[in-house]
């Protein structure tokens, strides 16, 4: 069954309570829409399929648990435990030395590039954000201004079909007034006729 109306012009509801209760059980004599998903409705898409370690942090995240302690061990330079110590525990404290001093290495690098470059990347960052900002907000206020106007066309377009039902409806009370009068004229005339003619038998037979 396909449902029409015309809102800006339908006041029906409100003129004639009866008819809402009229509406509600006749929809809710309509099918109930699945709860399932559409049958053309892809499947879902299984994230970090071949990630394993960003998939164990979207589990992490979607079970609201908290981020795991850092892992301080990795820059402290413990000595060997035992003295004078072995040459494995004095290779690993050495191995661990050298990755430490790279990794401050490094550190000091990054600060040189960000203490040179960092001010004017974020400068072009933050230029490119309000961009989108602006392009965002230019596309909601065309979208607004495309509903307004759209809702403004269907207000008038159904305000002059209104009109244009009602002067039909009232043509139509009209007509139907006049077809009445007219049958109601010719049961008289009827009535008249048979009259006459039972008047003019009882006429003749005298």
């Amino acid at each position: 069954m396909q449902l029409d109306s015309l809102p800006y012009y339908d006041n029906d509801l409100e003129q004639y309570p009866i008819l809402r209760e009229k509406v509600e059980k006749e929809l809710a004599r309509e099918p109930k829409p699945p709860h399932g998903l559409h049958p053309q409705v892809p499947p879902p898409c299984e994230l970090f399929k071949n990630n394993p370690m960003l998939a164990a942090e979207l589990a992490r995240v979607e079970a609201h648990q908290p981020l795991p302690p850092l892992d301080t061990i990795r820059y402290q330079l413990p000595a060997p435990t035992t003295t004078p110590g072995t040459d494995e525990e004095w290779q690993a404290a050495l191995r661990n030395a050298h990755a430490q001093l790279e990794h401050q290495r490094i550190r000091h690098t990054n600060l040189a590039l960000l203490q040179s470059y960092g001010a004017n990347a974020w400068r072009i960052h933050n230029y490119r954000l309000e961009e989108a900002a602006k392009q965002a907000e230019k596309a909601l206020d065309e979208l607004k201004e495309k509903t307004v106007e759209l809702n403004r066309e269907r207000k008038n377009t159904q305000t002059a079909y209104g009109t244009q039902l009602t002067a039909l409806e009232t043509r139509w009370t009209e007509l139907l007034s006049s077809i009445l009068q007219i049958e109601m004229a010719n049961v008289a005339l009827d009535a008249e006729v048979n009259r006459i003619h039972q008047r003019e038998a009882e006429l003749e037979s005298t």
